[in-house]
């Protein structure tokens, strides 16, 4: 697989913003969008929860803003970028990119202030937003005759149906629909997730050590892929123990995958080893969701929020705390070498899980637990904007000489 496209992206003066260069690449603009908004959400979901209004309001909230809102924005940023390299051909920049992020930003205030018309409006812009970005990357697929990639788009497109699927039950007030369709919108991510990560952990782990050499394994990944899309559609027809059947075999084949990977090899490396932790605890999150969804799980490990949050904060914000530090540096053209503050945002990352995770048990620490998992989930983010805001909106340093 070829590195990130390097992509011309408009004056030479790279001391100076250029808007040229914000919007050349999706993940310019939907990076800082993304991780802004994840720290921005989180704050109020926790500090300020009185400023989320109806109909979309609540845990509902909540979990729409930090699977469709944060995650999926970040995946979809990183697929605009990354199928320019694919097919050679870009999907999308300029006015169309600001167009989709505009479309992003209508449904972020839509959902938080609430109301039928606001919250009608946000669904129409959310839909939108996956619509164009799934043709865009079709379109490309197509012209760059890149066949494997073709159920990309889909992929993009089923998360985006999740997301209709999940605000309709909203909507209607089915608190048991709505987590049902939470839960196929996490598998489609995860689907998606797993797919990028299986091809560029072991680019990216054999460039930065030398010596190392790592199996592809497309035909595991292959498999992963096929029944990850068979527990969506078992899921979609309420056929419980079969899907989860499936999530344990799909979570079970990325244990097995970060094995062949040799982790102990990546160990000396940061910006390796957290992609390693990311994809092992989204393998591991898939058979606890597994065990949930069989109905046999007792006690604590019975409640959703276990699988949710080893998936959505262990497996998913690890990943992206990773991948969005090491392909900003490599297309934006710097050293791929962490700062401190890059690190520092890294064990601020696992820290959020570990105490979100903590938290899920009662005791009477368990707020104090939520609110440390909480600040640190900020900490992170903040640290990254403040590190990469910079280099975002301006355009890639001349090569010397």
């Amino acid at each position: 697989m070829a590195e990130l496209p390097q992509v011309h992206e408009g004056g030479s003066a790279a001391s100076r913003p250029d808007m040229n260069a914000f919007l050349s690449l999706g993940f310019r603009p939907l990076y800082i969008a993304g991780c802004g908004w994840a720290l921005i959400s989180l704050f109020i979901w926790i500090f300020a929860p009185q400023w989320i209004g109806q109909p979309l309001g609540g845990l509902a909230w909540h979990a729409h803003e930090m699977l469709w809102g944060f995650i999926a924005t970040i995946a979809v940023a990183f697929l605009l970028t990354a199928s320019a390299t694919w097919t050679g051909f870009n999907p999308l920049k300029g006015a169309g990119l600001a167009g989709i992020v505009v479309l992003w930003l209508i449904a972020r205030i839509g959902y938080l202030v609430g109301g039928e018309i606001a919250t009608h409006i946000a669904c129409a812009s959310e839909i939108a937003f996956f619509v164009i970005s799934a043709a865009c990357l079709m379109r490309v697929m197509v012209k760059g005759k890149s066949r494997r990639n073709y159920g990309v788009p889909l992929l993009v497109l089923g998360l985006g149906a999740a997301n209709a699927l999940y605000l309709r039950a909203a909507l209607d007030g089915d608190y048991v629909l709505l987590m049902r369709r939470f839960d196929l919108g996490m598998i489609c991510m995860a689907v998606i997730a797993l797919l990028i990560a299986r091809r560029v952990i072991p680019f990216f782990s054999m460039r930065m050590v030398p010596g190392l050499a790592l199996p592809m394994q497309v035909r595991s990944g292959q498999i992963q892929l096929a029944i990850g899309v068979i527990a969506i559609a078992l899921g979609l027809a309420g056929l419980a123990l079969p899907m989860a059947a499936a999530l344990a075999a799909v979570g079970l084949v990325s244990l097995w995958q970060v094995a062949r990977w040799k982790p102990l090899a990546v160990l000396h490396k940061p910006m390796l080893w957290i992609l390693y932790l990311g994809y092992a605890a989204m393998g591991l999150g898939l058979i606890f969701a597994a065990w949930h969804t069989s109905g046999l799980a007792t006690g604590v490990l019975a409640r959703a929020a276990v699988h949710v949050h080893i998936i959505g904060m262990g497996g998913f914000a690890v990943l992206i705390i990773g991948m969005v530090t090491r392909t900003a540096l490599g297309h934006l053209g710097r050293p791929l070498a962490l700062d401190n503050s890059m690190l520092v945002s890294y064990y601020l990352m696992i820290a959020a899980v570990v105490l979100r995770l903590g938290a899920l048990w009662p005791s009477s620490d368990s707020l104090w637990l939520l609110r440390a998992a909480a600040l640190s989930w900020i900490a992170c983010m903040a640290l990254y904007l403040w590190r990469f805001v910079p280099m975002l909106i301006r355009p890639r340093p001349a090569s010397p000489g």
